[in-house]
Formats: structure tokens, sequence, C-alpha cells
């Protein structure tokens, strides 16, 4: 059908490439693009041999021109962004000047300031508009297929949904004192920001896990969970009919958190620059590089995820409530992609909203986030790809 170049080679990036390859009839020919060639080559290694046509190319997503010239020599149908947040308008700038759908799985944050709005993204609606182009936002699990869940339970099973738990539970442990399951930067950085919840048209902002639960997951078992603020609230409150209420839970062990907290105490989750032997240096910067690779943690990773939403609504007038939820195993995932299951959650969502755009289904001229568009193809597709969902009608309530 066609072909995409990929921005990025990290974790995420080798299960999108992966799906990509298992997705032929769609993915006819895809271009690995990064800072690193080494990176690039390596997946294609891996990835060599199949229906799949495999490019690589050297790319400073920082740089649009450099963008513009890369995304002209390879003429790609969709451009799937998965390197980091910081580089979502860059790479959209070079979407524009080139006329390329574009696709990511997280909102814009400055590089400079922990902030997670989607305001940058969304000033960019009338030139796509007008450029006769698609701009996917958010399409990874959380934020990602969370939206797809909620689409699917308006379309489905709601006339008004008037609130929406979403719970990300990783009961995986990878035998390190502390480590981060994805890029270590951004996830210190969302989880040391302040929370924040949506009710009643505005958003409350709480402490850093000040808010906490005991939530008993399917598959899983009972887990503390504490309140985030998270990206995909913006958009639900905006998109979903009749929505008072959103919060966003996510589990974390004590080890984790004692960890963090003193790191935290000691400046080392710092984005303030300091000198160093003559040198500025970002503090969280050099943890990451002293801390594990997520992409290494593959192997080493025992246990189960658990992501999903529960809702709580009318439908014909009576009161209901919907729970929707993926369990994917870190092992099954090693096994079949080499991938720890925080990627695979990713990178899967991000192959198909890729696809969505591709084959015309969510093809629309505009910036989009990923519950503006019919859920039933996605819903389908995370089956076909390895994400299976699961439903409950009279689940557990969170307080």
């Amino acid at each position: 059908m066609g072909k995409a170049l990929m921005i990025g080679a990290g974790g995420v990036a080798g299960v999108v490439a992966h799906k990509c390859c298992q997705n032929s009839e769609v993915f006819e020919e895809i271009c690995i693009a990064s800072r690193t060639l080494s990176k690039c080559n390596a997946l294609k290694e891996k990835l060599d041999g199949g229906k799949t046509k495999i490019t690589t190319a050297q790319v400073d997503a920082n740089h649009v021109p450099a963008l513009i010239a890369l995304i002209e020599k390879v003429n790609p149908d969709i451009v799937i962004n998965v390197a980091l947040p910081y580089q979502d308008l860059t790479i959209m700038d070079a979407c524009l000047a080139t006329k390329t759908d574009y696709v990511d799985t997280a909102n814009y944050e400055p590089e400079d300031t922990a902030k997670f709005e989607y305001k940058w993204q969304w000033a960019y609606r009338d030139r796509f508009k007008e450029a006769g182009i698609t701009a996917l936002l958010g399409s990874g699990f959380d934020p990602g297929v969370t939206g797809v869940f909620s689409a699917y339970a308006q379309k489905h099973y709601f006339d008004e949904i008037h609130s929406i738990d979403i719970l990300d539970a990783n009961a995986g442990d990878h035998g390190y004192p502390f480590a981060t399951n994805f890029n270590p930067e951004i996830n210190i950085r969302e989880v040391t920001a302040n929370g924040s919840y949506f009710e009643n048209g505005q958003f409350i902002e709480t402490e850093p896990m000040a808010i906490k639960r005991v939530y008993d997951f399917p598959q899983i078992g009972p887990k503390d969970i504490y309140l985030l603020h998270h990206e995909e609230m913006e958009s639900l409150a905006q998109n979903i009919n009749g929505i008072k209420k959103i919060r966003f839970w996510m589990t974390f062990g004590q080890s984790y958190l004692t960890h963090l907290k003193v790191l935290e105490n000691v400046g080392m989750t710092s984005i303030e620059p300091i000198e160093f032997e003559g040198k500025k240096i970002v503090p969280l910067q050099f943890l990451k590089a002293v801390l594990p690779d997520p992409a290494s943690l593959g192997p080493r990773t025992k246990g189960k995820t658990n992501i999903g939403c529960i809702f709580q609504g009318v439908k014909d007038g009576k009161p209901r409530t919907y729970y929707v939820y993926n369990v994917c195993d870190h092992q099954e995932c090693y096994k079949e992609v080499g991938s720890q299951a925080i990627s695979y959650t990713t990178g899967v969502p991000a192959m198909i909203g890729a696809a969505m755009v591709m084959t015309g289904k969510w093809k629309r001229p505009g910036v989009y986030n990923i519950e503006e568009f019919d859920p039933d193809p996605f819903m389908d597709a995370l089956n076909q790809f390895g994400l299976p969902w699961h439903e409950e009608f009279a689940p557990t309530l969170i307080d």
C-alpha cells in the first residue's frame, strides 16, 4: 500500500518496526531514521528478509531543514514520530512543509519546562487543514488506546459519560533497585510533576503523589495507585459527551518511590542546568545516562501490565458502568519482538494509528486527537496485532 518514515530508534521504535513488518500489506516499505545511524541499522538487520522493504537514514530531529530534506528524499506517505516529545513541533513543521501525514505517541513539551499541554500542537490545526494533511496525536496506549476505549464506550454503551478513571498498572519486575520502563528523563519529569484531575469544567492541581488508592487489577491483583496529571485528560475533557470528571492513576512500588524521593531530595531530578567542572549539565539528563537503558530491560522483566478505563454514565436514562482493559505479558512481548511490555503497548498502537491514516479510514485534513475518529477499526486491529481487550460491566469503582 505505501511507505512510512519512522523517526526514532529506541525501544518503542523497535516495536513499531516489527509491527509494520507484520502488517506488510499496508507498510510495503519503512525507512528508520535517527540521530544514531547504528541503532537504525541494527533494527534493519533484525527485520530484513520479509515482505516489507527496510531502509535507514541519519537525521537530527531538532533540525527542520534536515527533516525536510529527508522527507523529500524518502517521499513517505506518513511520518511516524517516536522520537522525543521535545521534537514534535520540528517534525510537524517538516511535515507541513512537505505535505506529509503525521502521527505521534505523546504530546509536545518544552525541553526546559516540565509542562504537558496540547496547546502547541493544537495551534497547527488550521495549517494542517489548509495543507490537506492529517496529524494524529497521541497514538500510543496512554495517551492513545485509552482515547480509543473512550470513543468506543461513547459510541456503543453510553448516551453520556460522566466520569472516566484511567488505570495504568505495571506489575513487571526487572530486578534492578531502580530503573524506568521508558525514557528516564520523560518518565521522571512526568511522575515528579504536580498531579491534576478534571472535574466540573476545570483542572484541579494536587501535590505529586499526594492522592493514593489501592485497586485490585484483573490478572495482577491489588496494587497501590497514585493520581497523576496525564495529557489525554485534556483532550478527553473536550471530546467526550457529558464528561464531568477524569482521573489518571498509575501504580508505583514503594522501592521506586523511595529511590525517586532520595534522588529528588539531592537535586538529581532537576531540569535546571548546573555548572560541573566548567560545563553546564542538566542533572536529570546525567541521571538518565547512568540509569539502565529501558531498551535493555526486555530480557530481565517478568510479570504483566494492565491498562484500561472505567466509565460511569447513563444509557437510555439508566446508570451504567463499563471497564475495558488490556493485559500484556512482559515475557511474551520479549519473545515476539525483543521488547518489554511498556514499549510494546506504545509501539503497537503507533503502528495501528499510522495504518488507519494510510488506509484512509482515519484520513481527514487537520490535527486530531485519537478519540475524534471511529474507534471500531482500531479496536479490531488491537485484537489482531497483539493487544486484545477485555470488558466488564460491573467493575469495582475507585472512590
